[in-house]
């Protein structure tokens, strides 16, 4: 979805899924996509529409950008638990919540992120999706060039690593 707030200092609220899953070899991954427009790497995820709340956006983002059913073929991980509330829809609580720049516009993404891990590491983009999706471990995740990640990608997806490698 395009973005809803494009005046100047305005802001669109988004969400995000790091998603990780543990190699045959017992070392842990992190699903990015190299995104179409901005030839950068990044986490799973995109804008919450008019008439979407976060959960089903992020539900919808991750269908669409891995072809993972977020109900069946993900765990949710490092989300505190819910609280019981009553008369309303409760959410998990999101790992992070982040206002950041994007790219050259003044323009702001205030952005709720999750993390999951996955049952197995395949995915299905759907069309028009970024079809360059790949797991990355810490190291690479390390190595990445400034000119190919955004820096708060990198530190939560290193920050999700290190969470789920420690058990």
């Amino acid at each position: 979805m395009p973005h809803i707030h494009t005046g100047p200092g305005e802001h669109d609220l988004t969400v995000s899924a790091f998603i990780v899953h543990r190699s045959q070899e017992g070392v842990w991954r992190l699903l990015l996509h190299r995104h179409r427009l901005l030839d950068t790497w990044l986490q799973i995820g995109g804008h919450v529409e008019i008439k979407e709340n976060p959960w089903d956006a992020l539900r919808h983002e991750v269908k669409e950008e891995t072809g993972k059913d977020l109900d069946k073929d993900l765990d949710l991980t490092l989300s505190p638990p819910l609280v019981g509330l009553q008369d309303c829809v409760e959410h998990p609580s999101p790992l992070s919540v982040i206002t950041h720049d994007f790219s050259d516009m003044d323009h702001r993404h205030i952005d709720l992120a999750w993390a999951f891990i996955a049952h197995d590491d395949s995915v299905n983009p759907a069309e028009g999706e970024s079809q360059d999706l790949r797991w990355f471990d810490r190291d690479e995740l390390v190595a990445f060039g400034e000119d190919q990640i955004v820096s708060n990608v990198r530190q939560i997806g290193l920050f999700v690593l290190d969470q789920v490698s420690q058990g």
